[in-house]
């Protein structure tokens, strides 16, 4: 198919070395795109990086593959919380054509007995990180004439979610970001848009599980599909929304979700 190809477009995945962001760094590079795995982790992005340049030696190989080795994937620290790390990174990523910005922290207690000092964190993280980074990448798409903008937001902020209430809203706060930079950089040809992931088994989830046993089976039989979500389901939307075939597509905020939650 025509307009599913990234070869030559470079890709920073914002906690790339994560369950979510690793996923889509991979089906981001599968698809021929330079990858950049973004995250505060080095030592994880530098791992996830030698195993994606260790699988290009063999691309050439698969059906529909080009032939030759992929461009190389690198990895760069980046701490969202911090703003001159945001700007020292953009500097080092060079000319980024696709942005996706999957960092995220959580904190899980009752709003009204939260610690405003955790909210601190993930305005910055969350929102603020967001933010800083696109001001500073967006403008090299526009004068391309291209972009892809994802923000990986949650169910959780479109319908909350109890114990996230700073969290559902710093990443509801996505939502008016992306679609405001949808409008406003739509004549360059840059798409800007939101995915949401549903409950999806991630090391994160498990961790929450292991303090509440049991709540991930109670949450696998709220979805009607009868299963979380793995990290695959949510990067292919994300990879899909990257290519020329979702040119179309813009200002919106789509659900992985397992139908748990319906629009």
């Amino acid at each position: 198919m025509e307009g599913l190809r990234l070869d030559g477009r470079t890709a920073v995945v914002t906690g790339g070395a994560g369950a979510i962001g690793a996923a889509i760094c991979r089906d981001l590079a599968s698809l021929g795109a330079r990858i950049v795995v973004a995250d505060v982790d080095g030592q994880g992005a530098t791992a996830l990086a030698d195993e994606l340049n260790s699988e290009s030696l063999g691309l050439g190989t698969r059906v529909g593959a080009p032939s030759g080795p992929r461009a190389p994937a690198r990895a760069l620290r980046v701490d969202l919380a911090d703003p001159g790390s945001v700007t020292e990174f953009c500097g080092d990523a060079g000319p980024v054509d696709i942005l996706v910005h999957n960092a995220g922290v959580s904190v899980v207690e009752p709003f009204v007995g939260s610690d405003p000092a955790a909210w601190d964190l993930m305005w910055q993280v969350n929102l603020r990180g967001p933010m800083l980074l696109t001001r500073l990448l967006l403008p090299g798409m526009t004068e391309r004439g291209w972009g892809r903008l994802v923000f990986i937001s949650s169910d959780g902020a479109r319908a909350g979610s109890g114990g996230e209430g700073a969290y559902a809203a710093t990443k509801a706060g996505l939502f008016g970001l992306a679609k405001t930079l949808a409008r406003e950089a739509a004549r360059a040809q840059v798409t800007s848009n939101v995915v949401c992931p549903g409950p999806t088994d991630t090391p994160m989830l498990r961790r929450v599980d292991a303090e509440k046993p049991g709540l991930v089976d109670k949450l696998a039989r709220s979805v009607p599909l009868r299963r979380l979500g793995v990290p695959e389901d949510v990067a292919g939307l994300v990879a899909y929304l990257c290519t020329d075939r979702a040119a179309y597509i813009t200002g919106q905020v789509l659900s992985v979700s397992g139908g748990i939650t319906m629009h």
